[in-house]
């Protein structure tokens, strides 16, 4: 029998496609937010939407009926929009004693950065010195433990690690850098290029995510989704550039530390996430959901991207700031 399920969010790059495969095991899919639809990932037809400000509690308690006799009601609740301990205490308010399950989306960037050891498993500890959205995470993840100690509040957390759709480049620049390549400019590629990095598609993400919904054994409890699949970030690099037509980019490679220093807005991400090899153990979530599986590696998702971008011109903007940066990056490499 379907659930009924309350997503905060909806159109985002992993919302999205969770959203749609709720709707695909015949659930009853609400989506709520601020009333804004998606071109790029509109929302499947039978989803019901509601319109408030989950940043304004009076507009959602109004939106959900809370002061009428019939008030909505949902088995499960599926937060994607909360970043702060604010954001969580304002959902703990609206929905503890309303709802069967409440669903918190994490990230795996709280891990241990760099983790002392690979794989990692939920057991890995979260503590990340350089980026302050991981610790932001981390302490929503604390008021939520807490919560599920002493009040046995029916939380699970999940930990989505780099998680893409066909409308975002995973690398550095983004368009930027896809643009360059196709220009034989140099393309900036953080440290060697060796470390491994997981990535995973939006639809194989959806598939555990659906699956820990309504499952009791999933309550109180935390669980990653992330792929098995784990390419060199200069595999990650050159797949792209096969799927733009560049059979030979310039790849130039530098120290993640040199990136963040001389151009810091990339530094916290960098360093706190992406400059260090992250692969993943699954085996805990794919004990509850076992039809969980890479399905879409990086080699086909990176010719998903390019195709979708190169028929989107609203996604085809070089970013001047970011063009600038990778100019004066590589010539300080090159001297």
């Amino acid at each position: 029998m379907g659930k009924r399920i309350l997503f905060i969010g909806g159109s985002g790059v992993i919302s999205s496609a969770c959203v749609a495969r709720a709707v695909d095991l015949g659930h009853d899919v609400t989506v709520l937010n601020r009333g804004a639809s998606s071109s790029l990932r509109p929302l499947p037809a039978e989803v019901r939407t509601i319109a408030a400000d989950i940043r304004e509690p009076d507009s959602v308690r109004a939106a959900l009926g809370r002061d009428t006799a019939n008030p909505l009601e949902f088995d499960v609740v599926c937060e994607f929009l909360a970043f702060t301990p604010e954001h969580v205490r304002t959902d703990l308010e609206l929905f503890e004693g309303r709802v069967g399950q409440y669903v918190f989306i994490s990230s795996a960037s709280a891990y241990q950065t760099p983790p002392s050891r690979l794989p990692v498993t939920e057991s890995t500890p979260l503590v990340n010195p350089e980026w302050q959205y991981s610790r932001d995470k981390i302490a929503c993840e604390d008021l939520l433990v807490e919560a599920v100690r002493e009040r046995a509040f029916p939380a699970t957390i999940v930990r989505p690690s780099h998680t893409y759709d066909r409308t975002l480049l995973p690398t550095i620049g983004g368009y930027t850098d896809l643009a360059r390549m196709r220009a034989g400019r140099p393309v900036l590629v953080h440290g060697d290029g060796t470390s491994l990095w997981t990535i995973t598609h939006h639809r194989d993400f959806a598939v555990a995510f659906a699956g820990l919904l309504g499952n009791p054994l999933a309550i109180g409890d935390a669980f990653h989704i992330t792929g098995d699949h784990a390419p060199t970030w200069n595999q990650i690099y050159t797949w792209l550039a096969d799927a733009a037509g560049v059979p030979s980019p310039e790849l130039v490679h530098v120290a993640s530390e040199t990136i963040a220093a001389m151009h810091p807005e990339w530094g916290p991400g960098l360093l706190g996430d992406k400059a260090h090899s992250m692969v993943f153990d699954n085996a805990k979530v794919k004990a509850l959901v076992p039809g969980f599986a890479t399905t879409i590696t990086f080699d086909r998702g990176a010719r998903e991207i390019v195709e979708f971008i190169d028929a989107t011109p609203e996604l085809q903007r070089i970013d001047p700031e970011a063009d600038a940066a990778f100019d004066r990056i590589v010539a300080r490499a090159s001297r």
